[in-house]
């Protein structure tokens, strides 16, 4: 009888030597070790910490839905000692906030990952710090890798990744870190109730760069409530053939849909020319547009076509910080 540590699976490479458990035991704990070299406590609401990890240049990376202040901040670092730290930027959209570690205070960075190598059944851990009693681990496997989409809040994620292991509280700004110890991006409590969510490593590098040099992301706004509608037959023509569009059922006051003059009752058929079906057909154009760009609005008003000129707002700040704190772990 083969002995458990030495029995061939034929799921490996016939090229490759089977790893004993102990093995692949001691692989994952070096995998954690060296992960937690650059995981700190980062203390931003009352009683229990969150998560962060050292993302580059002293910048720490954690969830904007686990800082509660902006002010007294501190982290605990990997030797056990507790520094100050300030905030540089934060953004609720995509749930991601920076922090910068105070002068003087030197630590590793981690080790950055690439998400596109990963895939379903691969292990992967959460790897958390709430005090100075050393890293915290979830551990599991890649449940699921999917495109790039939208979070409720308006955030762009490039792809969607999701993993079996669980957040437990304190978890939330843990890194997703591989078998080798890199990390793949940042774990979020809030964007799922049934898998831990990741938000994907060049979305955050994405957004930390865009919050080192403005301290938010801006984002285009056009202030109008939107709802799918369809047109009728007699309005078809008027239309140019569209069978549906966006009724605008609100508009906020002095925004951009207001000053440039859309109405509500207006039906927004298209933006620039492309056809619009479901209001995130308007957020996917938003989202990649800087404020102050003019955009042609082809409407349905009182069943006569019109054309409309909107110069795209910026979203104001505080808009989109409507933060949940349910699953902010």
């Amino acid at each position: 009888m083969s002995h458990p540590d030495t029995h061939e699976s034929s799921a490996q490479s016939p090229h490759a030597e089977p790893l004993s458990l102990t093995a692949v035991s001691d692989q994952l704990a070096s995998a954690v070790e060296h992960a937690a070299l650059s995981v700190v406590a980062v203390h931003a609401r009352e009683r229990l910490a969150s998560t962060g990890v050292h993302w580059r240049d002293g910048l720490i990376v954690t969830t904007d839905a686990t800082v509660r202040r902006e002010q007294n901040i501190t982290i605990t670092i990997p030797d056990g000692r507790r520094v100050a730290a300030t905030l540089v930027g934060r953004d609720a959209a995509s749930d991601l906030a920076v922090l910068r570690v105070a002068a003087g205070v030197s630590f590793a960075p981690a080790t950055i990952g690439d998400p596109t190598t990963l895939r379903p059944g691969h292990l992967a851990m959460a790897v958390a710090r709430l005090d100075d009693s050393g890293p915290r681990v979830s551990f599991g496997a890649i449940s699921t890798i999917g495109h790039a989409w939208r979070t409720w809040k308006g955030g762009e994620y490039s792809r969607r990744i999701q993993s079996g292991f669980a957040l437990y509280p304190g978890f939330g700004g843990s890194p997703l870190v591989d078998a080798a110890g890199r990390v793949h991006g940042i774990n979020s409590g809030g964007l799922s109730q049934q898998l831990a969510t990741t938000i994907p490593a060049d979305t955050v590098e994405r957004v930390v760069s865009q919050l080192v040099a403005t301290g938010y992301v801006p984002r285009g706004w056009l202030g109008a409530a939107l709802q799918a509608v369809r047109v009728g037959e007699s309005a078809k023509v008027a239309a140019q053939g569209r069978e549906g569009g966006l009724l605008i059922i609100g508009v906020a006051e002095s925004g951009p849909a207001a000053t440039s003059g859309l109405l509500v009752g207006d039906i927004v058929l298209a933006l620039d020319g492309a056809a619009v079906h479901e209001p995130h057909d308007v957020l996917d154009v938003l989202q990649h547009m800087a404020p102050g760009r003019a955009v042609s609005f082809d409407l349905l008003r009182g069943g006569v076509f019109v054309r409309v000129i909107v110069t795209i707002g910026e979203r104001p700040s505080g808009h989109d910080d409507r933060r949940s704190r349910r699953g902010a772990r």
